[in-house]
């Protein structure tokens, strides 16, 4: 049967969403926004790339919830993005309303959907999706660990002088200031890269990391990243379709992994057709379980501003 993905939110992030879902071959796509018109000229020019492409999938541009009935998995990208000079705990009040609202439409026509939130910032608003959703755990997801996990790879790839593919790399914690580039399990093809790049160097691409969503913000001026969070969730989705297993750093709720409970943070997490099938917890240093209690600390300062 012909998998069904609905996208809410047709910006820059939903569009490009849409873009790498039917590309990758995930299924039939609903690209819902509530701007009349902007979801289906989107909607109709991708589908009009099938020839090109080579894919079969419809693609349809809706402002109504009903299109979106029967989806498997339902990518929230609904929501204000950052400008410069904001912080994505600045944009928290409003995008909770939204989330909160595509959230109950979402579930209503799509009771058994997998939930994947890529609105900012990213581990409240997957906290109130989870809460206003009554999904269990699993079928809860928050997109954050894959996009800067990507970043973190490209800067590092850069710095040492490889391809990107060949970097194993990853981020945990909340998508923000506090995320924590894991430099202890950073490698290229196994080879660590403490063994490749100075300690200064390392350090300038944790920086950036870090800082990589503002670094785009600053560019652009007028917006924020799409190309890159927009294929992360799609990413995710289609381990998720296709139960492919797949390890990715995402957006979990913890409930006693690495001692922490009661709320999402990026941890790696294996993704099958069921949604996260399964946290892998290892053994951290002292020094990254403080870094990680720091994430730890902002999540929850979030989670207390959405009022849920």
């Amino acid at each position: 049967m012909r998998k069904k993905i609905t996208i809410i939110g047709a910006g820059n992030v939903g569009a490009t969403a849409a873009h790498w879902a039917v590309v990758r071959g995930l299924g039939d796509v609903v690209l819902l926004d509530v701007v009349e018109g902007v979801p289906q000229g989107k909607a109709l020019d991708l589908w009009q790339s099938g020839p090109v492409e080579n894919f079969a999938w419809s693609v349809k541009g809706s402002n109504d919830y009903a299109d979106s009935a029967g989806s498997d998995i339902v990518i929230i990208t609904a929501g204000l993005a950052r400008k410069p000079g904001m912080s994505r705990d600045d944009l928290l009040t409003k995008n909770v309303a939204i989330v909160k609202t595509c959230t109950e439409e979402a579930v209503k026509y799509s009771p058994d959907c997998v939930l994947i939130v890529v609105t900012n910032p990213i581990d409240a608003m997957v906290y109130t999706s989870f809460k206003v959703s009554g999904f269990p755990r699993n079928r809860v997801i928050g997109m954050a660990g894959v996009l800067d996990s990507a970043r973190y790879r490209t800067f590092l790839a850069d710095a040492i002088g490889v391809a990107p593919m060949d970097v194993n790399a990853m981020v945990m914690g909340i998508h923000g200031d506090n995320m924590l580039p894991m430099v202890r399990l950073a490698n290229v093809a196994g080879v660590p890269i403490i063994d490749l790049l100075s300690e200064e160097q390392i350090n300038e691409v944790v920086k950036r990391t870090q800082m990589g969503g503002i670094e785009i913000v600053n560019h652009l001026k007028t917006g924020s990243a799409f190309y890159s969070p927009g294929l992360s969730a799609v990413e995710m989705a289609e381990a998720i379709v296709k139960d492919t297993k797949r390890v990715l750093p995402c957006a979990a709720y913890l409930e006693g992994e690495f001692g922490i409970s009661g709320c999402f943070l990026g941890v790696p997490v294996v993704l099958g057709d069921k949604g996260v099938e399964r946290i892998l917890e290892f053994k951290l240093t002292d020094e990254e379980k403080a870094a990680l209690n720091e994430s730890v600390a902002a999540v929850q300062n979030q989670m207390a501003a959405t009022g849920l």
